[in-house]
This record gives structure tokens, sequence and C-alpha cells, in this order.
């Protein structure tokens, strides 16, 4: 089965074409960054509009890598958790497609997509995956949470932010140092030029008697840094303090999660599993623990469609259709429950 995987939550406008088993035939992501840079964050009206123009002529592309429209045997889109005026672009398109041809619909939730993107198989890039059940963090921009996926397209909520993402920690450091839109990847490597230990700074939320986190006063302590001291000439030792404090307990919870649960088994997710210094801190953790690694490639990682599309597959697989009806919705229901909805 060819599955048409389209995503629009966010910033990004994705399309792509996916197998069941989930070869990666086509892949098309269109970026905003340079829409939304000069407001040092993402603006959903702005999103909205570039959604709008792009959404069309990303489907064409990744339709024509994939050998055409004829070939799809079902669409899936991305219908939440995201920007309520960004989901209905991508899931107005969807349904236009599977109406116009007939074709079974199913909405994928986000946060689903992320915690199986790690079976996708790219060309050249394809790596193990792991056995159910595992143990995911999935971190970015918009979302923190570790989670336990115990069975395709199943996950439950072991612990998540209380008030930040930690993606979202990392742009707003950025901003107080000037360094730009997005500020993840911009601290990241300065980071890797830093002394962690050169600045003190607080280990947010570390007590292992809670998988929560909580990354605004980590944000504040940086904050009340640059007003003492001013904005360091250089900041690579600031970059390298913060980015290890969110690093470690980010990856000392989720490989405690792994011990508890009895699962040895870790995948990351999300756009800061990007991040190297997370890469590196979780590969050396885990081989201490005796705890199996997985991370995809980044562009698994990053919004993108492929990963809608396989996790539209897996809901195809169970029986799942879902009518023109199909709703948006912004924050995933009975998440503070500890779970992500039933589907049909």
């Amino acid at each position: 089965m060819r599955v048409l995987g389209i995503e629009s939550s966010c910033d990004e406008t994705a399309a792509a074409v996916v197998t069941s088993e989930g070869e990666v035939l086509s892949d098309v992501v269109a970026s905003q960054v340079a829409v939304h840079a000069p407001y040092g964050g993402v603006v959903p009206e702005l999103a909205s509009r570039a959604h709008v123009e792009n959404v069309v002529p990303v489907i064409e592309r990744a339709l024509a890598e994939a050998g055409g429209l004829d070939t799809i045997d079902a669409v899936a889109v991305t219908n939440g958790p995201g920007l309520v005026g960004a989901l209905l672009v991508g899931l107005s398109a969807a349904k236009g497609v599977a109406f116009a041809r007939g074709l079974p619909l199913v909405g994928v939730d986000h946060l689903i997509g992320h915690l199986f993107a790690v079976y996708l198989r790219r060309p050249g890039e394809a790596g193990p995956a792991p056995a159910l059940p595992y143990v995911a963090l999935l971190v970015s921009g918009g979302h923190t949470a570790i989670y336990e996926v115990s069975a395709p397209g199943v996950a439950h909520v072991l612990g998540q932010t209380r008030d930040d993402a930690a993606g979202e920690a990392f742009d707003k450091v950025a901003k107080l140092l000037g360094l730009g839109y997005p500020g993840g990847p911009l601290v990241d490597r300065l980071a890797a030029a830093g002394d962690p230990r050169a600045i003190e700074l607080p280990v947010p939320m570390s007590s292992r008697r809670t998988l929560d986190f909580s990354f605004s006063g980590l944000k504040t302590a940086v904050a009340r840094h640059v007003r003492e001291h001013g904005v360091p000439e250089d900041p690579a030792d600031l970059c390298a303090a913060f980015q290890a404090r969110v690093v470690r307990v980010l990856v000392d919870k989720s490989v405690h999660a792994c011990v508890t649960r009895g699962i040895p088994r870790l995948v990351l997710g999300g756009g800061v599993a990007a991040n190297r210094g997370l890469r590196a801190r979780a590969a050396e953790v885990c081989a201490a623990r005796g705890v199996a690694l997985f991370v995809p490639p980044i562009a698994s990682c990053t919004d993108n469609a492929a990963m809608i599309a396989y996790a539209g597959a897996l809901r195809l697989a169970q029986g799942a259709r879902d009518g023109l009806d199909l709703a948006a919705y912004s924050r995933t229901p009975d998440l503070a429950r500890g779970k992500f909805p039933k589907r049909a």
C-alpha cells in the first residue's frame, strides 16, 4: 500500500509518499524559516498563509517523485495537535484529494507520527528498528515528553513538561543572546565550543521521583545572568552550560524510565533529537546502563510528512477510516490523563 501523507501542523508544509512497510518514496518539505525569522518565532497567521501558498506545489512534487497520483492507495493527514489555522490547510487539501479520487482518508496525531518515525526506511539511511515495546523521548519546539510505545500506533505518556518545551527554551535563550531564529541549532553549535562548567546554572526538575520536566526556571536563570552580566561577547560557555543542563535531565529521566519499566530500548524523536549534545549524552548513558539507543536520521526527526504517511498506514492496517467531517484540534485529547485518544 502507498500512502500520501500531508503535514501542516506548524511552520513546515510537507507531503510524502510512503509504503505500509515504511519505505519512503518521496518526502518534500517547504520551510517557513525565512518568513518567521524577523519575528523570532512562529507567527500563526503568517504560517497559515504560507501553507496556503505551498500546499499544492508540495503535494504535486511529492506525487511526481513517487510515480503520480494514480499509484496512491490512501491519504493520511495531520489533524492535530498544532496551530488550528495551519492544520486546516493541510486537512482541506487531504480531503480534496481523497474525495476527488475516492481514496480512504485517515487523520494522524502529529505526536504519534514522531513516535513511529524510527521505522521509516529512507534511501541510504535505513538503520536498525526497535522491537516493541520501547520508551521514546519526544522533544521539540512544542512538545517534550516521555512515552511508553507498546503497540503499532499506541503510546502512553510517562512524563511531560509542566511549562515550556525544551525546544522552545532553546529558541528563547537564543533570542536572549541575540543569536537569531531558529535558535536551537545555533545554541548547539556554540555549545560544542564552550565549557558547561564555566557558568553555574540550575539543573531543572532533576529529581527522578517524577518523569515530568520543567524548563521555565532554567530559562529565567539564563535571563537573570544576561541581565546581571550582559550578553557575553562570546556566548559559547553560556550556551554550553544551558544545553548541558537541558540534555542531562532529558537523558537521565528517559533512561531511568527504561530501567524502571524494564524496557531496555530508547528512541529519540522530534526536532531537538537532532541536537548533537543530546545524541552524545544519550549514547553515553545508554551504553553505561545497557539500554539500546535508536536515533532516526535528522530528516525523520524534524517535522515531515513521511512519518504522517507511515502512522496513517498503521491506522489503515487496523481498519480505521475517517470521513470528510474529520476535524482539526490544537491539543491532544486525554493527554492529561496519560494516554492518547483511542482510534476507531
